[in-house]
C-alpha cells in the first residue's frame, strides 16, 4: 500500500495516464456534439499531457510536479488541454516545497488544482471537465480516514469521476441532445485510470505520439556569399552545478538580465536546479560560455534562423534585424489552408499560426509567434472558440510585449475584424471596442460533411450528407455541398447583407467554384459576392456575411 508519494512515482503515474489516454484518444475525439470530422479533444489532451513528461525524474515531488506543470502549460492546446494544464499547475503549486507527501497533502494539492482550473476560465461552464474534476476531488477528499491509502483514494476519486461524467448531459443541453458525455471529462478519466494502474503496480511505458516534426533544411538559403543577418535561435536546458556556484543563492534575475543584454526574444524558466533558456543571438558561443560558468548543458539546440522554414515563410525579414524600430502594433492570426493563410498575410498579419478546427495550436506555438514580432502591442485573432484559452494562456506567460486577444471565434470574424482594423484610434481600448463591434456584425456559416446520422436542432442529418450550420446550430442538410451552401444562404437571409464572402476548401473543384459563384451572383444581385480559395480541410465552404 502507498502511504507516501514521491516525484519518481508521480512521473511514473503520469506516463501511465498518457499511455491510457493515447490508447483511447479516438474514443474521446468521437465524443463530438457535431456530426462532422472535427473532434480533437483526445488529441489535444494527449499532446498537452505529453508536454509535461519530458522532464528528468527526481525524488522530490514538488520539483517534479513543477517541471511537469511548466511543460503542460507550454504544450496546452484546445480548451480541455488548457484546463488540464491548469489542473496540474494548481496541483504543482499545492506540492511546492514538498519532497514526498501523505494523502491529505495530495488531496489539498488536488483542491488547489480545482481552484486554478476554474480560475483559468472567465465564465466556467458546469457539465465539463471542470465539473468532473471538482466533484471527484470533493467526494474522494470527504472519504479520507486514518486508514485511507492512495489506492483507496484513487478508487473513490475515479468512481465519482465516472458518476459525474454520466451526469454531464443533464447539465449541458448540447450534450443531451447529441447523446454524448463531455469529452474533456472522459479524457480526464482516461488519464487518472492510467495513473491508478501505475499506482497499483502496472508497468507502463509511453512513447510520445506527438514528437515535433523536423523541418528539412535548405542549405542553399545560406551560401558562401551570404551575410548573417538574423542570428541563431539557441535553446538549452542548463543544470546548475554545486562545483561551480552556490546553487542555493543563484541570482536568476541577474542571469536573465545578462542574457537580455546579449540577445533578443529571451525566455527563461527556472525549475529547481534546471534552467530552460531560449534566446536569439548573433553570437551563440558568447551565450554558451556565459551560461557554462554556472553549470552544464542537458540539452542544446542551435539553428541558423535563415534556414528555419517557419521563420521565413510568413515573416518579413526586416523583423529580424538587430536595429529595427519597434512598431506600435503587430498582428497574429490563426488559420489552416494555404489560401486562408495567404489572405490573412495580405490583410496585414505579421504571423499566421497554423491551426484551426481539429488542429489547435499550443501555448508555445503562440509564444514562438510573439517572439517573431517586434511591437509594443500584439493583437491576436484565434478565429476559433477552442483556441481562445490557449492564446490567453500564452499571453499570460509572455512579457516582452502587451498581448491583446481579440476573441474571434470563426475565420469569418477574424477576416472582417482584421480588414476593418484601425490602429490610428486614440487608445487600445477604442481599438478593442471597435473590433468587437465588427465581430458582432458578422455572421459565419459553414458547410461540412456529416460522419454519422443524427437529429439536431430539428434537422435530420444523414451520414455523408452535407450540413450547414452557424455556431453550434445545424440549419440545413443536403446530399450536395453546393446545394447545402445555397440553402444556408437562404436560411440566413443573405440578401440583407452587403457582402457575401465564400471561402472554399480543399474538396471544392474550380468548376464547382465557378458554378456556385455564378448561381450566387444571380440569386443575390444586390449583394457583392466574393469567392476566395482557402484550401482549408474539414469545412467545404465558409460563408461570411457582412
Amino acid at each position: 500500500m502507498v502511504k507516501k508519494l514521491d516525484g519518481k512515482m508521480f512521473l511514473k503515474m503520469l506516463n501511465a495516464g498518457a499511455a491510457n489516454l493515447s490508447e483511447n484518444k479516438e474514443i474521446i475525439n468521437n465524443l463530438n456534439v457535431f456530426p462532422i470530422p472535427d473532434g480533437d479533444t483526445g488529441e489535444n489532451m494527449l499532446m498537452t499531457a505529453e508536454g509535461g513528461l519530458s522532464v528528468e525524474p527526481e525524488n522530490e515531488l514538488g520539483k517534479t510536479a513543477a517541471a511537469v506543470s511548466d511543460g503542460m502549460l507550454l504544450s496546452a492546446r484546445g480548451n480541455s488541454g488548457v484546463i488540464l494544464s491548469r489542473i496540474f499547475s494548481g496541483i504543482a503549486k499545492g506540492l511546492r516545497g514538498i519532497s514526498d507527501c501523505d494523502l491529505q497533502s495530495f488531496d489539498s494539492a488536488l483542491i488547489s488544482g480545482v481552484r486554478e482550473s476554474y480560475g483559468a476560465v472567465s465564465k466556467p461552464v458546469e457539465g465539463t471537465i471542470l465539473t468532473v474534476f471538482r466533484e471527484g476531488v470533493e467526494y474522494a477528499g470527504g472519504r479520507i480516514t486514518d486508514d485511507s491509502t492512495y489506492e483507496s483514494y484513487f478508487e473513490d476519486l475515479i468512481a465519482e469521476f465516472n458518476r459525474s461524467l454520466e451526469r454531464t448531459p443533464e447539465l449541458l443541453d448540447v450534450l443531451k441532445e447529441s447523446g454524448v458525455v463531455d469529452s474533456g471529462g472522459a479524457g480526464l478519466i482516461c488519464i487518472f485510470n492510467g495513473m491508478n494502474d501505475a499506482l497499483n503496480g502496472a508497468e507502463v511505458s509511453h512513447v510520445s505520439s506527438s514528437a515535433p516534426k523536423q523541418n528539412k533544411v535548405d542549405v542553399n538559403m545560406f551560401t558562401e556569399d551570404s551575410v548573417l543577418e538574423f542570428g541563431y535561435c539557441t535553446e538549452f536546458l542548463l543544470r546548475l552545478q554545486k562545483s561551480k556556484i552556490d546553487v542555493d543563492n543563484f541570482d536568476f534575475d541577474g542571469f536573465s538580465d545578462h542574457l537580455n543584454s546579449i540577445g533578443d526574444s529571451v525566455v527563461t524558466f527556472a525549475d529547481g536546479t534546471i534552467i530552460k533558456v531560449h534566446i536569439h543571438t548573433m553570437t551563440p558561443g558568447e551565450v554558451l560560455d556565459y551560461c557554462q560558468k554556472f553549470g552544464e548543458f542537458l540539452t542544446l539546440k542551435i539553428e541558423n534562423m535563415t534556414l528555419q522554414h517557419n521563420e521565413t515563410e510568413n515573416v518579413k525579414k526586416e523583423q529580424f534585424k538587430k536595429k529595427q524600430v519597434k512598431k506600435p502594433y503587430g498582428i497574429v492570426s490563426v488559420a489552416s489552408g494555404d489560401g486562408i493563410k495567404e489572405t490573412f498575410i495580405n490583410l496585414g498579419c505579421d504571423i499566421v499560426v497554423e491551426g484551426g478546427q481539429s488542429m489547435n495550436p499550443s501555448t508555445e506555438d503562440f509564444i514562438k509567434a510573439f517572439e517573431k514580432i517586434y511591437a509594443d502591442t500584439i493583437l491576436v485573432y484565434p478565429n476559433n472558440g477552442n483556441i481562445i484559452l490557449g492564446a490567453q494562456q500564452a499571453a499570460e506567460l509572455y512579457n516582452e510585449a502587451k498581448i491583446c486577444i481579440i476573441p474571434t471565434k470563426t475565420v469569418g470574424e477574424g477576416y472582417a475584424a482584421i480588414s476593418m482594423l484601425d490602429t490610428s484610434l486614440d487608445s487600445l481600448d477604442d481599438i478593442i471596442s471597435e473590433q468587437k463591434e465588427v465581430i458582432d456584425s458578422v455572421v459565419t456559416g459553414v458547410v461540412s460533411k456529416a460522419v454519422r446520422d443524427t437529429e439536431k436542432d430539428g434537422v435530420a442529418v444523414q451520414k455523408d450528407d452535407y450540413i450547414g450550420f452557424v455556431g453550434d446550430k445545424i440549419m440545413v442538410d443536403d446530399g450536395n455541398k453546393e446545394d447545402a451552401l445555397l440553402l444556408l444562404t437562404e436560411k440566413l437571409n443573405a440578401s440583407r447583407y452587403d457582402i457575401m464572402l465564400v471561402i472554399y476548401g480543399e474538396t471544392v473543384s474550380e468548376d464547382d467554384c465557378r458554378e456556385i459563384e455564378k448561381t450566387l451572383r444571380a440569386k443575390y444581385r444586390r449583394t457583392e459576392v466574393v469567392m476566395i480559395y482557402g484550401g482549408q480541410p474539414i469545412y467545404d465552404y465558409i460563408l461570411v456575411l457582412e
